[in-house]
């Protein structure tokens, strides 16, 4: 007797569409930022942090439906993919349904943002616009970078630098080098997680013709790559010690257990759905360090 799948329900698919495991690493920067605001002593302001939240959120739901639709239509999600569900190539949605989605998430992230730049200025707006358009275009469009072997620098760049840099710019008014410097192991840790997707998605990236930097570079060296990546993050809070940032901000340093077994996964992995825990895993870990790393550099900021 054969069994029937059975369709999950509307509210089921469209939160498989917005993957909310990759949500949490949207935040890491937008807290890490708010973190660095208040290390150099800046009053605390809620409607800007809110509005960095709402941004932060609704940009990565813009990607991961754009890379749904996307990856659908070029081919790379196929029955043989060994991640988590897609929408579209299980054809619970439309392709069309998925495009609304998107235009409905961006149009959000437009409301949001215009209101952030009656604060920050007319340069988030130039900011917002190329965040989107690299959201989108990370598999969309007719220069998918993320089929070109570019997907980390745009994560770096944006989930580090812009989420960061942005939002202590919003509560602070300026920049400070510390904000930048603090951005480091936030791009680091969300680039990781990309890492180890691609890595995952080598074999069904490689026959649809997906030239992720991980298909470049192989498996061992990808495995290296996730590996500089987490080392990166926590040498920072190191660095900033010695810089004389006050004791507190080694506080993500707590989140070492939490890295372990990531590593060591990544490092003896034999079946590429062995990477399915390791992607939540790592997006579960860029919150617990920004967290932690927020709340040390708030610390070390009321200390100093």
């Amino acid at each position: 007797m054969t069994s029937v799948a059975v369709r999950p329900s509307t509210f089921r698919v469209w939160l498989l569409a917005i993957r909310p495991a990759t949500l949490p690493a949207a935040l890491s920067g937008v807290v890490v930022g708010l973190g660095a605001a208040l290390a150099v002593r800046t009053p605390f302001r809620l409607d800007t942090a809110l509005g960095c939240v709402a941004v932060a959120l609704l940009l990565q739901i813009t990607a991961n439906l754009s890379n749904d639709l996307s990856d659908f239509r070029k081919g790379a999600d196929t029955v043989e993919r060994t991640g988590p569900l897609r929408v579209a190539a299980a054809g619970y949605v439309t392709p069309r349904q998925l495009e609304i989605a998107i235009a409905v998430v961006i149009a959000l992230a437009g409301v949001v943002g215009l209101w952030l730049t009656t604060v920050g200025g007319p340069i988030l707006l130039v900011v917002g616009i190329l965040a989107v358009i690299a959201a989108v275009a990370y598999t969309g469009g007719p220069w998918a970078y993320g089929y070109r072997g570019l997907g980390e620098v745009f994560v770096f760049l944006f989930f580090g630098f812009v989420a960061v840099v942005g939002t202590a710019y919003l509560q602070s008014a300026r920049l400070e080098p510390l904000f930048w410097v603090a951005a480091i192991p936030v791009g680091a840790l969300t680039t990781a997680i990309l890492v180890v997707n691609n890595l995952r998605d080598i074999p069904t990236d490689t026959l649809a013709g997906k030239r992720t930097l991980a298909v470049v570079l192989g498996v061992r060296r990808t495995r290296l790559e996730y590996i500089a990546l987490l080392l990166v993050a926590f040498v920072v809070p190191v660095v900033l010690v010695a810089a004389g940032r006050g004791l507190a901000v080694l506080l993500p340093l707590i989140a070492l257990p939490v890295a372990s077994p990531l590593l060591r996964t990544v490092r003896t992995f034999t079946e590429p759905r062995q990477l399915n825990l390791v992607l939540k895993g790592t997006a579960r870990l860029a919150l617990i360090f920004g967290v932690l790393f927020a709340v040390g550099l708030a610390i070390g900021g009321a200390l100093a």
